[in-house]
């Protein structure tokens, strides 16, 4: 079930939900920078977010004090079109003045395994990320993690071996490392994903339902209802 300290926007387009995403990121990042000089952004997977990506890539912020991580990661080669490394930056990230530095990429060319632990190391499970950001996919799974599939909640980070979408072998950060976290938000788009967002604000057993957040979750969708 859906967290009590959540909150739903429901966009009256895709374009909408674009706009106030590309806003809502921008305003945590602000507050984050005025109160201890820095901002911490985890990116989502999937192909909703990637208009947000573009919008970022023309606004002219304090980029240099953002650091990015990512949710989860194919493992492809490092150049591979489909690693969610890869579209983030030929959207967004190479276009904008934010250091190589402070971006985190998961080292899935190493393999889920070597990849997973490498990541492990990358990470402070002593310091939450600022803002997650996550999407939900139409069988209910959000970064790498899918339903009816098992992990240790212990580590940050995980390796997948038996992913039902291809590739099968993917990493992917823990439903307790993705909550370590101010804020989360979820962006939420299509008539695929129905049944998906009804199952998981009726409580069904989804990854969804593992996350939580220090302060809220923001739920933005459009067409999903």
């Amino acid at each position: 079930m859906v967290q009590k300290n959540t909150v739903y926007f429901s966009c009256k387009s895709q374009k909408d939900l674009d706009s106030k995403a590309k806003k809502f990121i921008i305003e945590r990042a602000e507050l984050a920078i005025k109160n201890k000089g820095s901002f911490s952004l985890v990116l989502s997977g999937g192909t909703t977010p990637v208009n947000v990506y573009k919008l970022l890539a023309k606004e002219q912020v304090d980029f240099e004090k953002w650091h990015i991580y990512f949710g989860d990661e194919r493992c492809f080669p490092l150049n591979h079109l489909e690693r969610n490394s890869y579209v983030a930056e030929s959207t967004w990230l190479s276009k904008v003045k934010i250091l190589k530095s402070n971006i985190f990429i998961i080292p899935a060319e190493l393999g889920n395994i070597e990849g997973a632990l490498a990541y492990e190391k990358i990470l402070d499970k002593n310091k939450p990320f600022d803002l997650v950001m996550l999407g939900l996919g139409d069988d209910g799974h959000i970064a790498s993690l899918f339903p009816n599939h098992q992990w240790d909640n212990s580590k940050q980070v995980i390796s997948v071996s038996n992913s039902p979408k291809a590739p099968s072998d993917r990493i992917s950060l823990t439903p307790s490392r993705l909550s370590n976290a101010e804020d989360v938000l979820f962006l939420i788009s299509g008539k695929n994903k129905v049944n998906a967002f009804k199952e998981w604000k009726e409580g069904v057993d989804l990854p969804a339902n593992l996350i939580s957040a220090r302060n809220k979750i923001s739920i933005m969708t459009f067409s999903v209802t």
